[in-house]
């Protein structure tokens, strides 16, 4: 199934069994056809309220997060397209604060399907048609876009007017599609990448941006110049800090003293941070302070240091046991990881792990090397995922298990344990199903 989607609405899977058939089973790069998509579809991607575009490697989706909970808490109404989903397709397209109901998203994508069949659109250029579509006809104050893969040549990018663009955290992912040679672009892959994410860039919008190496800054500047874009990186236009107890956020606006985010980690401060950033960068929606601060609270983004709550997964293990979901699968994630856990006792944490076959375990299980007790690799539920010989030496015993419930089972039952189930936001989405935590 194209990206693990499925659906138990009849007409929904029908639609989505059709994309499989027609779908290249792969991503595509390139904006030509998303916009001969959109073009017979009358352009809806040209009749959406104001846009807030976020790219990155890691971040982007918690980002997104804490604009939605901001422009929220403001009593606005915001749309927001996200991927991947984790246990239900309509996750990627939130409207005016809803997920998409299914008989509208079934009658979305047959639309979309119907224009394109000769163009065989992948899968997520006709999942971004129907959200756009989904977006143009139904009211909102304000539209929130996810970048799928990369940036300039993302099939979001067919934007022109946003409000205020964003690139999150960046780090080394999809390496296959971002660091392939082409003529015009950087050769060093770190660089390669802060250029491709600022392919989201537009003239005279706002491009906010996270601190990153210099050579990797001075590429989105000199892009960002290129094309007339206002460029306000951190530490030079805004900067935030966390000491006390809370965000310390600054601007040209002013200084804002902002509770600490309840997202799990301390990078979720950068992505707040971020979002902050972004909102008073720009004019066409005014959010207060006030806002600001309840979004701080209010934002949730499922299966990113997600705690498991009671539930059939967690009463597997003994009942004071300490359950933790990450779908985080390459290196930054890793070391965010490694950096919650730093006053954890070396060796006591049981890591469960799937990792797709086009990932690097070593992301995952190196920086978490002298954390752990045990590793069990399980597979990724209908995907093409490592086994136990690809995994490097974890500095504890490492076995494999059929799927999460048997994995849990294996463990031993000494109470005060701590779980990480990590690896894929697929198996994520696993996790929260089988524990009956659907995100809403």
């Amino acid at each position: 199934m194209a990206d693990g989607a499925k659906s138990d609405h009849p007409a929904v899977q029908k639609q989505l069994d059709r994309l499989e058939m027609l779908s290249p089973g792969r991503d595509v790069l390139g904006l030509e056809r998303i916009l001969e998509i959109l073009n017979r579809l009358g352009n809806p991607q040209d009749k959406l309220p104001p846009i807030f575009h976020v790219a990155g490697t890691n971040g982007k989706g918690s980002t997104c997060a804490f604009l939605r909970a901001a422009i929220e808490a403001e009593g606005l109404k915001a749309h927001v397209y996200t991927s991947p989903h984790l246990v239900r397709f309509n996750e990627r397209i939130r409207l005016a604060g809803k997920l998409i109901e299914d008989e509208y998203l079934a009658e979305l994508l047959a639309r979309v399907l119907d224009i394109s069949e000769d163009i065989n659109p992948s899968f997520f250029e006709a999942t971004t048609a129907a959200a756009f579509l989904a977006f143009s006809e139904t009211p909102a104050d304000a539209c929130i876009l996810e970048v799928g893969l990369g940036g300039r040549l993302d099939a979001t990018n067919v934007i022109t007017d946003p409000v205020a663009t964003g690139i999150a955290a960046l780090g080394i992912d999809h390496e296959g599609f971002l660091l392939s040679p082409e003529e015009g672009t950087p050769d060093d892959p770190m660089t390669r990448i802060a250029w491709e994410k600022a392919g989201i860039a537009k003239k005279n919008a706002p491009l906010l941006t996270q601190k990153y190496a210099d050579e990797m800054l001075h590429a989105i500047a000199d892009h960002a110049a290129d094309i007339g874009a206002q460029h306000f990186p951190r530490g030079e236009e805004w900067d935030a800090a966390i000491y006390e107890g809370q965000l310390h956020y600054k601007d040209h606006a002013g200084k804002l003293n902002l509770p600490l985010p309840a997202l799990v980690g301390a990078h979720q401060a950068d992505n707040a941070a971020l979002a902050i950033a972004m909102l008073r960068h720009q004019d066409r929606i005014k959010i207060s302070d006030a806002a600001l601060k309840a979004a701080m609270g209010w934002a949730q983004w499922p299966g990113r240091m997600h705690f498991l709550i009671a539930g059939p997964v967690t009463h597997l293990l003994p009942s004071d046991a300490e359950v933790w979901v990450d779908g985080g699968h390459n290196v930054s994630a890793g070391l965010a990881l490694a950096k919650y856990f730093a006053d954890y006792e070396a060796g006591s944490i049981d890591l469960v792990i799937g990792m797709l076959s086009n990932k690097d375990p070593a992301a995952i299980i190196t920086p978490l090397h002298e954390k752990l007790a045990s590793v069990t690799v399980i597979p990724v539920p209908g995907h093409e995922s490592h086994a136990l010989g690809d995994y490097p030496d974890a500095g504890a015993p490492i076995q494999e298990a059929s799927d999460i419930m048997s994995a849990l089972q294996s463990l031993d039952a000494e109470p005060g344990k701590t779980v990480l189930i990590a690896g894929s936001l697929y198996l994520a989405g696993e996790v929260l199903k089988a524990n009956e935590q659907v995100p809403d």
